[in-house]
């Protein structure tokens, strides 16, 4: 007669086998790295990080937008901006 063991419990109380256990330890590792993934994007989109060229680059759009010139001339603007980085 051959005896599962069990490894340990879920937080529901069931029995959970060694790989169970394992299984379970990886997805809260993973759990945890996604978590931290999200929070460092959401300070980026929130600005937490600036990027000088994008402020740049959306200045210049500002300054094109502004000025009253046909569209190629707007467009001549933001392409010198973006070379300038």
């Amino acid at each position: 007669m051959s005896f599962k063991g069990t490894s340990g419990k879920s937080a529901s109380g069931a029995s959970m086998s060694k790989y169970d256990v394992e299984v379970e330890g990886r997805l809260q590792a993973l759990e945890k790295a996604v978590a931290e993934l999200g929070a460092k994007c959401d300070e980026r989109a929130t600005g937490g990080g600036s990027d000088a060229g994008v402020e740049y680059i959306v200045a210049a759009a500002k300054r094109a937008k502004a000025t009253d010139v046909e569209v190629d001339s707007k467009l001549d603007i933001l392409l010198s901006a973006i070379a300038s980085l």
